[in-house]
C-alpha cells in the first residue's frame, strides 16, 4: 500500500514537470512568436516610409519638369530675340528703301513740263509754278526754280528758306510738284514791268525752260520785290509769308 502511493505520487509530481515543461515551451514558443512578428511588422511600416520618399522623389522629379519648362521659357526669351532681328532687318529695309529714295535721279529739264498760274488777286502780286513729271519715271525735284523775269535783270530772283520742305521731292511719273512766287507788293507806285514770258531752270540743270506768262496781258513784275518759294510736293496757300 505504501509502495502504490509512492508511485502515484511519483507520478502526480512528474506529470506536474511535464505540465510546467510545457507551458514553458509554450511560453517561449508564444515569446519567439511575438519577437518574429515585431521585425515583420517594422519591415511592414518601413516600405510605407521608402514609398514616402518616392513620392518626394517625384515631386522633385516634378521640379525637374519645371526646369524645363524654364528651358522652353528661355526658347521663347530666344524666339523673341529671333523676332526682335526680323524687325531690325525691317528696319534695314526701310533704311534701304530711303537710300533707294535717294539714288532716284535728278530731275531735268526734259523730265517735267513748267507752267505758271494766278495766284490770289486782284492785285496779282502771285503766281504758281507746277512742274508736272511728264518723263514715265520718278524722278527728285531739287531746291528751288531759277528764275529770271526780264532781260535787264540777269540775277535769279531770291529764294525764300522757310519754305524749304523737310524731305526731298520725289515726283511719281505725271505727279506735280508746285512752286509760290511772289511779283510784287501789289502797290501802285512800284517800279513793276510787264513780262509776257519769263526763264526757269531747275537746280542741277543749266536747260532754260521757256515759261508763258498767265492772262491776256501777262504779270507786272517789281524785280526788287520779287520772291521764290521751294518745289514742294502740295500747293502750299498761305503757308508762305512773303
Amino acid at each position: 500500500m505504501t509502495t502504490f502511493r509512492h508511485s502515484s505520487l511519483l507520478l502526480a509530481v512528474a506529470g506536474t514537470a511535464l505540465t510546467l515543461s510545457l507551458t514553458a515551451c509554450q511560453s517561449d514558443s508564444d515569446t519567439t512568436s511575438s519577437s518574429a512578428t515585431a521585425p515583420a511588422a517594422t519591415a511592414a511600416t518601413s516600405p510605407a516610409a521608402t514609398g514616402t520618399s518616392d513620392v518626394k522623389e517625384s515631386a522633385g522629379s516634378t521640379g525637374s519638369a519645371g526646369s524645363t519648362g524654364s528651358a522652353g521659357s528661355a526658347g521663347s526669351k530666344g524666339s523673341k530675340e529671333s523676332a526682335g532681328s526680323t524687325a531690325a532687318s525691317t528696319g534695314s529695309t526701310g533704311g534701304s528703301g530711303r537710300q533707294v529714295t535717294a539714288s532716284t535721279p535728278v530731275c531735268t529739264a526734259g523730265d517735267v513740263r513748267v507752267t505758271a498760274a494766278r495766284q490770289d488777286g486782284p492785285p496779282y502780286t502771285h503766281i504758281v509754278l507746277t512742274a508736272k513729271n511728264t518723263s514715265g519715271r520718278s524722278c527728285r525735284l531739287t531746291g528751288f526754280p531759277h528764275i529770271q523775269f526780264l532781260e535787264s535783270h540777269k540775277q535769279d530772283v531770291p529764294a525764300v528758306a522757310k519754305s524749304k520742305p523737310a524731305t526731298p521731292v520725289v515726283l511719281a511719273a505725271g505727279a506735280p510738284a508746285y512752286a509760290l512766287v511772289k511779283l510784287s507788293d501789289g502797290g501802285v507806285d512800284e517800279a513793276n514791268e510787264p513780262v509776257s514770258a519769263f526763264s526757269v531752270m531747275l537746280e542741277g540743270d543749266s536747260t532754260v525752260i521757256a515759261v508763258t506768262a498767265p492772262g491776256s496781258d501777262g504779270i507786272a513784275v517789281d524785280p526788287a520785290k520779287a520772291l521764290t518759294g521751294y518745289w514742294t510736293p502740295e500747293l502750299r496757300n498761305g503757308a508762305d509769308d512773303f
